[in-house]
């Protein structure tokens, strides 16, 4: 359920200006510029989150072997957890040389093993299957969790939404100005639009996988779809 809300004078500072502006035809023409700010917010559809393994060996081979084996486990829980192959994308992979520096630097670097890490992008529909999935990851020989992002999958309405409140924002602010200042509102002069992104407000829920030693705490939030728009109005 969708809640719309304008934000606080307070909290959003839009800034005033009667100034001239030149029209087609030449002449001065006295304009108002004002923002106006809407937000609408709604609770995420979808995470993304990266998950993958760091293998470490004497060898490139030995780490890249072990990181294989690892990581296939990692996809066939994936799979087992009813991920589908869509939603699992390789954002990383890499090999690099592991070195001895000796004390203080004193000595030339010495190779002593190898590092192989691999990770993918994991996109989760199911936001109440969230826990169960991280934790089979890690049973399965994940190492790495990195950046559990939330989504929402369609914001468009949510959008379009946000850009009704902002537009009646800016209009309000530029009703008040003209009635305190004894000018009238005229036609618009300029539109643009601009939108700001908000962190999601935490909302604690819990996720249990069933097999799970421990419950994974996973914080869902709410999104917050805002908009910004700049309007510049002639006055009389």
């Amino acid at each position: 359920m969708l809640k719309t809300l304008f934000a606080a004078s307070a909290l959003t500072l839009a800034a005033a200006s009667i100034t001239p502006a030149l029209a087609d035809d030449g002449k001065l023409v006295r304009s108002i510029s004002l923002s106006g700010h809407g937000e609408v917010r709604m609770a995420p559809d979808l995470a993304i989150v990266t998950v993958g393994v760091m293998s470490s060996a004497a060898t490139a081979r030995e780490a890249l072997d072990a990181n294989t084996k690892a990581m296939q486990g990692v996809m066939a829980s994936l799979t087992a957890a009813g991920i589908e192959a869509r939603d699992i994308q390789t954002s990383n992979f890499s090999v690099n040389p592991r070195y001895d520096y000796g004390q203080n630097n004193a000595q030339p670097p010495k190779v002593v093993g190898y590092d192989v890490s691999n990770n993918v992008s994991v996109t989760v529909r199911k936001l109440d299957s969230l826990g169960a999935v991280l934790d089979q990851v890690v049973s399965s020989g994940s190492n790495q969790i990195n950046g559990v992002a939330f989504q929402v999958s369609k914001p468009e309405a949510a959008t379009d939404e946000a850009r009704k409140l902002a537009v009646a924002d800016a209009l309000h602010k530029a009703q008040v100005y003209t009635a305190a200042s004894g000018v009238t509102l005229g036609q618009i002069i300029s539109l643009t639009e601009g939108g700001g992104y908000q962190p999601p407000q935490p909302v604690f829920k819990t996720m249990r996988a069933e097999a799970a030693s421990a419950d994974v705490p996973i914080a869902q939030g709410e999104q917050v779809i805002a908009v910004d728009v700049n309007f510049t109005w002639e006055i009389k």
